[in-house]
């Protein structure tokens, strides 16, 4: 279990000290950036473990990106986390319309299916959350069946590639010292803590030419672009 402090961003931003305000710029960038990695770790394991996928495989990945920090995370963290990677998607659909022939779902969707998942597998303790971020209740209700099936789907996959003790089947190229390198040196190390894979997998952060994170299948690799670290900044408004 990673634990780890990132503080909510609510919308009174009287209560936020220039200090916190400050800081909140790389928060809103690691959280998106963590919920990024994990989506791209399920195209990866799809692929290495040969799952089959019924439906999107976007979908799929998404589902286990939500699974990750909830189960990765102590509760004040995996909510901070939440709360930010919604807000991405919530400030792509207002930047641009995602078209609707895309192999992703549009992005209101994924806003609300990332946050009715997130409050399904814990609905006591993430009320709040769910009614801060406008859940709206009908969709509620169904939440928790939505994220034991989610569980219930990719949870042997996981208890598959769980590590008894720390491996080394995952590594990291191309990293450098701002805000999203020192992010994965320390992401990969703890998840060759969590996990071990039956063949290798390569992070690596590098400049793509946009604003992205993509699985390579020819070369078994996830790429989280740079350009991720100005783009989420300006889409937060910062």
């Amino acid at each position: 279990m990673r634990i780890i402090f990132l503080s909510l961003f609510f919308a009174c931003t009287s209560l936020v000290s220039p200090l916190q305000a400050q800081s909140r710029e790389d928060t809103f960038v690691e959280a998106n950036v963590l919920a990024i990695l994990y989506h791209e770790m399920g195209h990866a394991l799809i692929d290495i473990l040969q799952l089959p996928v019924f439906g999107q495989e976007e979908d799929a990945a998404d589902v286990l990106s939500v699974l990750l920090i909830h189960d990765l995370y102590e509760e004040e963290a995996a909510a901070g986390i939440i709360y930010d990677a919604a807000f991405g998607f919530l400030g792509e659909a207002d930047s641009y319309e995602a078209a609707p022939w895309g192999v992703h779902g549009l992005d209101l969707q994924r806003y609300y299916t990332m946050i009715c998942l997130f409050y399904g597998a814990n609905p006591d303790a993430r009320e709040d959350l769910a009614v801060e971020l406008e859940l709206p209740a009908e969709r509620a209700e169904t939440c928790p069946e939505e994220f034991q099936l989610a569980y219930d789907s990719w949870g042997p996959v996981l208890d598959e590639i769980t590590a008894d003790e720390p491996g080394t089947s995952m590594t990291l190229e191309g990293a450098g010292d701002d805000v999203i390198g020192v992010l994965m040196v320390d992401e990969v190390a703890a998840l060759n803590e969590d996990f071990i894979l039956p063949v290798a997998l390569t992070f690596r952060v590098e400049a793509c030419g946009e604003a992205n994170g993509f699985y390579d299948l020819g070369t078994r690799e996830i790429i989280i672009c740079s350009e991720l670290d100005p783009y989420l900044r300006s889409l937060a408004g910062f």
